[in-house]
């Protein structure tokens, strides 16, 4: 998952992609995808089953 990031964070074209649903993350669920999404977006949700 951190390299999922680090390459996000190095390719930020790249998540505008994917916010607006034109490419995805293979490997990654749909979930995993929503919150690295938000962290981007800085609407990280620590209350979420994924950072538990």
């Amino acid at each position: 998952m951190i390299n999922v990031i680090q390459y996000l964070e190095q390719n930020p074209s790249l998540v505008a992609l994917l916010k607006d649903q034109k490419a995805s993350l293979v490997g990654v669920s749909s979930v995993e995808q929503t919150a690295i999404l938000e962290a981007f977006n800085g609407e990280m949700n620590t209350e979420s089953d994924i950072w538990n």
